[in-house]
């Protein structure tokens, strides 16, 4: 990709060489409120905050920006750490060559998006950990997800040299390689009939995605796509159809019945990394849990289906009784290792201790459904899960194995990221407040988290974006603002207090004026990376996309201003969905809305 003459390299190394060396800066993730950030407070690597005074320095020293991102909960990275990060060479090498930066993706969710979408472009894949490349200028130039040290130290040799002999080269093609400025958004009719032909592209979209055998969407790993399948129930109590209803049926069903769902702790694992869902990756996010408690509620009902309700009051009950700081508000996610490092070994049984803790015929169904007798999938044990279907009475005994085994599972230690996020815990109010119906008593939890919210993550009219045992980390993005009003906005409806609904109005107000303007949205109020451009429309990944719960939310405010601009943003045309309606789930159901359509879809 950069070429370059080996004279013109000996020159620049030894001119370098010559110059007097400045003083690397010092690691300032040591005492960071982030858990993932401070486990790399310890490395040899000089790790700077992702800032304007980190980008001003990467201009002052004329070096790329080393920028690193990853999560508490991310397998890989902690990896990555081990191998490459307290590698004294390598890190000798970072803060020589470069500026390091590194990232919690979960309070830079704008910046993250923006290289997980680069990286997308240059690579043909995404993902965690993510080591980004970026000029001074702020424009990323190349990308790499986890690499062996060998190869990671080799690529920062070649970029090194690479950056010595040809940085004017770099710059242009960092720059040829970003994505161009989009036009203003064109505004087109909001009718009904430009929502039913974009809810015939998004089906068949979904169709071409569906895994009629198994469930789920596509054939390799399966994650929950909470957004699509939201839709598509939306749809289905709009417009029941029998082979829609029975594929969600069946996917509803093989995300309970296998390796997705903890069936004795409750609540879900991330993904399965196979298509029939029987190996998850271990670690559980609070967004995942409040995304499928809601679903499997919202399922019951429209599917008839009664017992959906119980798989979403056991997420509700993993998110109260692992995740629940004594603030009141909820940690971001459990890791995938336990305590000594050992992937899953928190959720995985040896059939000895079934034997000794469980009764005979208890045991017995364990044995059969659980597959105890097959060659074991895990390294540590065995994954409790219906990997073969039990009759009612091994039914009931593994639901009471699931009460016996329970305490001995809640004894085992799992590190956690007691990061109290804004937006996630705006995502756990709605589901909590969506409960109330179900049962009354969830009235008391919803409650105390939307105290939490008001008291402890809105100062001064303005949302933060976390809280860490009591220190509190500004910069709340457009999601954190978008969840935490349409969760205030669920809890005033579930129960009739109108404090949340005048705050969730208020918070509304801000973030229009913050994330929002004729060119579009955007994640950050001040981007520091130059690709970061607004869109009309932001999509929806793992999450619900930011700008269209935001909208959704300000048509249901009774302020006319808001839903003057929430009606203005519905109209804007989004040509990257004519392209992938899959991605856009929805704006599906903002355009219906907008439109005056059938308000079962929201």
């Amino acid at each position: 990709m950069f070429a370059f003459d080996r004279a013109t390299a000996l020159y620049t190394l030894l001119l370098i060489l010559l110059l007097p060396v400045a003083a690397s800066a010092a690691n300032q993730l040591a005492d960071h409120p982030s858990p993932y950030l401070r486990l790399h407070g310890s490395d040899p690597v000089a790790w700077q905050l992702w800032n304007a005074a980190t980008v001003a320095r990467a201009k002052r020293e004329n070096k790329l920006l080393f920028v690193s991102v990853g999560y508490f909960a991310c397998h890989w990275c902690h990896v990555m750490q081990r191998e490459s990060y307290k590698n004294p060479q390598i890190a000798a090498r970072l803060n020589r060559d470069f500026i390091p930066v590194k990232v919690d993706r979960e309070l830079n969710s704008g910046l993250d998006d923006a290289l997980q979408s680069f990286s997308a472009r240059l690579n043909g894949a995404s993902g965690w950990p993510l080591n980004a490349f970026v000029t001074p200028e702020g424009y990323p130039a190349t990308v790499v997800l986890y690499a062996p040290p060998e190869d990671f130290e080799k690529m920062l040799a070649q970029l090194s040299a690479h950056w010595m002999a040809s940085q004017s080269d770099i710059r242009r093609l960092a720059r040829q390689a970003a994505p161009p400025a989009a036009p203003p958004p064109a505004s087109v009719s909001l009718t009904g009939e430009r929502a039913d032909r974009a809810w015939q592209r998004f089906l068949a979209a979904a169709w071409q995605e569906a895994d009629t055998l198994h469930g789920g969407f596509g054939q390799v790993s399966k994650f929950p796509m909470a957004p699509q399948l939201h839709a598509l129930l939306a749809y289905y109590a709009a417009q029941p159809d029998a082979r829609l209803g029975e594929f969600l049926r069946l996917t509803f069903d093989q995300m309970a019945a296998r390796g997705l769902r903890d069936h004795i702790g409750g609540g879900f694992f991330r993904y399965a990394t196979d298509p029939e869902w029987d190996t998850p990756h271990f670690e559980k996010m609070l967004y995942d849990n409040a995304h499928l408690a809601m679903l499997y509620l919202r399922a019951a009902g429209e599917l008839n289906e009664p017992h959906y309700r119980e798989i979403a009051l056991g997420a509700l009950g993993f998110m109260r009784d692992e995740l629940l700081d004594a603030s009141g508000g909820l940690y971001s996610s459990t890791s995938a290792v336990d305590d000594a490092g050992r992937e899953g070994a928190t959720y995985l049984w040896e059939p000895g201790e079934l034997k000794q803790r469980l009764p005979a015929d208890g045991y017995a169904a364990a044995r059969r459904v659980w597959r105890l007798d097959a060659p074991r999938s895990f390294e540590y044990g065995y994954l409790p899960a219906e990997y073969r279907a039990p009759t009612a009475n091994e039914r009931r005994l593994l639901d009471e194995a699931g009460r016996v085994l329970r305490p001995f599972r809640l004894a085992r230690r799992l590190p956690k990221d007691i990061k109290l996020n804004a937006g996630l815990n705006g995502l756990a109010l709605s589901a909590f407040s969506a409960a109330i119906p179900v049962d009354p008593a969830y009235r008391a939890r919803a409650d105390r988290l939307q105290r939490f919210l008001l008291t402890k993550l809105i100062l001064n009219g303005r949302l933060m974006k976390a809280s860490v045992q009591g220190r509190v980390l500004p910069g709340a993005e457009l999601e954190d603002y978008a969840y935490v009003v349409q969760g205030l906005l669920d809890h005033a409806e579930a129960t009739g207090n109108g404090g949340s609904r005048t705050v969730a109005g208020e918070l509304a107000r801000v973030a229009w004026r913050l994330f929002s303007n004729e060119k579009g949205w955007r994640h950050e109020a001040r981007p520091l990376l130059a690709t970061l451009q607004p869109a009309p429309a932001l999509p929806d990944g793992a999450l619900y996309s930011p700008s269209d719960v935001l909208i959704l939310a300000s048509l249901r405010l009774l302020d006319p201003a808001l839903r003057r601009l929430a009606r203005t943003a519905a109209s804007w045309r989004v040509p990257e969905m004519e392209r992938d309606a899959y991605a856009f789930p929805t704006r599906l159901r903002v355009l219906t809305q907008a439109a005056g359509g059938d308000t079962r879809v929201v």
